[in-house]
């Protein structure tokens, strides 16, 4: 058989499989939040302060849209014309069209026009959560920290573009097998290494105090069979008045990191309770489902380009001769911009129905809805959410569970019913 038909058939296993095991480890089938819970929920907030996180969330619409219309264009313009091909050529001429310079410092230059353009509508997001009370950063910290995160970005994705246009180059034939099982390891590196290693870049960790909440926290933990190494307190005040809490790290390098602000806007039961949810996290094992479904994913979409390459016609679009050669980049950043945001909706439910198994799991290690209801109604008040966001909005970007629908099902479960 030739390499196509392999590919093609290793394609079809990776959906097959994609979809199996999505379908076994996500919790799907889970009854919804009674709508009169809702409706009541909805009440506990007052008139004022719902119009007002409404009304943050449509000052941010603009940004948040704008940006992705914007981006999306531009991505577009330049994997779908041969514009994207004459800049890579451009940033590798320099040093005599090395390939190596092609595929990296073109690809960089790829993404540095869209992340250029896109940038005033960064600017105006910044403006609104500052205008709100949301943000606690100047302009030269949110500058510093947007540096920070251009800097990671190219480095990851310098790597990412040299290991995959380096298996193009030495094996031509069969790049797809070697480049799909590259994007798969890629994946389970980034998620279970990158949070360690990355998360010191923009926050300053230091032990939680020893005391009551600390000995509550590891307790919570131990009872519910989450080994973790350490409590440890991050310094986001420096950065916002947004609370939260999460558990990170696997093994041995796992730990509960809980915002400063959190200490100081939340009662310490509540600060249990928002870490019972983190733990439901890491006794599911959910960062390992994301991971072997993103895995899956990204193996999939590097043999389905290989697949593409046969349309002629695209490429002669994009000014490329072949889907595995560096002048291809930007046609590959748009299919895959593309293919993200094809994939959106479908990532958002999934992760809602991850949330609400969290939830679940956070009322019945605590066993105190009301403690539960109260907490999701001082992150609703205190990081100024939409306690019922618009249905179209919800169904295309939302991660998590609604305010009301959480505060709902904290109430159902109060009575027993779910």
């Amino acid at each position: 058989m030739t390499p196509r038909v392999w590919a093609a058939g290793t394609l079809a296993v990776l959906l097959v499989g994609l979809v199996v095991y999505a379908l076994v480890a996500v919790p799907w089938h889970r009854p919804p939040a009674p709508r009169a819970d809702q409706v009541a929920a909805l009440r506990d907030f007052p008139a004022d302060q719902v119009a007002r996180g409404r009304a943050f969330h449509a000052a941010l619409r603009p940004g948040s849209y704008g940006s992705m219309a914007v981006g999306l264009v531009v991505t577009l313009l330049l994997g779908l014309t041969p514009l994207g091909a004459r800049l890579v050529t451009w940033a590798g001429r320099p040093f005599g069209d090395h390939w190596v310079a092609r595929a990296v410092l073109g690809g960089l230059v790829i993404v540095l026009v869209v992340e250029v353009v896109t940038l005033p509508f960064a600017a105006w997001r910044h403006r609104v959560v500052v205008e709100y009370g949301i943000s606690t950063q100047t302009w030269g910290a949110w500058a510093a920290d947007l540096a920070k995160s251009y800097a990671v970005g190219a480095v990851l994705g310098g790597l990412a573009l040299l290991g995959f246009f380096a298996v193009t180059r030495f094996a031509p034939r069969w790049w797809w097998a070697f480049g799909a099982a590259g994007a798969a390891l890629l994946v389970v590196l980034l998620s279970f290494v990158l949070p360690v290693v990355v998360e010191p870049i923009f926050n300053k960790f230091t032990p939680m105090a020893a005391g009551p909440l600390r000995d509550d926290l590891l307790g919570l933990a131990a009872r519910d069979g989450v080994p973790v190494k350490d409590v440890l307190v991050a310094d986001a005040s420096r950065r916002t008045r947004a609370v939260n809490a999460y558990v990170s790290g696997f093994g041995p390098t796992r730990r509960i990191v809980v915002y400063d602000t959190m200490l100081t806007e939340a009662t310490p039961a509540e600060v249990v309770s928002v870490t019972a949810h983190e733990l439901g996290h890491a006794k599911r094992q959910d960062v390992l489902t994301g991971t072997v479904i993103g895995a899956l994913g990204a193996a999939a979409a590097v043999v389905a380009l290989y697949l593409l390459g046969s349309l002629g016609w695209l490429l002669r679009w994009a000014g490329a001769d072949a889907m595995g050669e560096p002048r291809a980049v930007a046609l590959l950043l748009a299919l895959v911009t593309l293919a993200g945001l094809a994939g959106g909706p479908v990532q958002a439910l999934v992760s809602r129905r991850v949330e609400e198994r969290a939830d679940r799991h956070a009322l019945d290690l605590t066993g105190d809805p009301a403690t539960f209801a109260s907490m999701q109604r001082r992150l609703g008040t205190v990081n100024l959410s939409d306690p019922d966001p618009p249905a179209w909005e919800y169904l295309m970007s939302s991660s998590h569970p609604s305010t009301v629908e959480r505060m709902a099902a904290a109430r159902a479960y109060a009575r027993g019913e779910r």
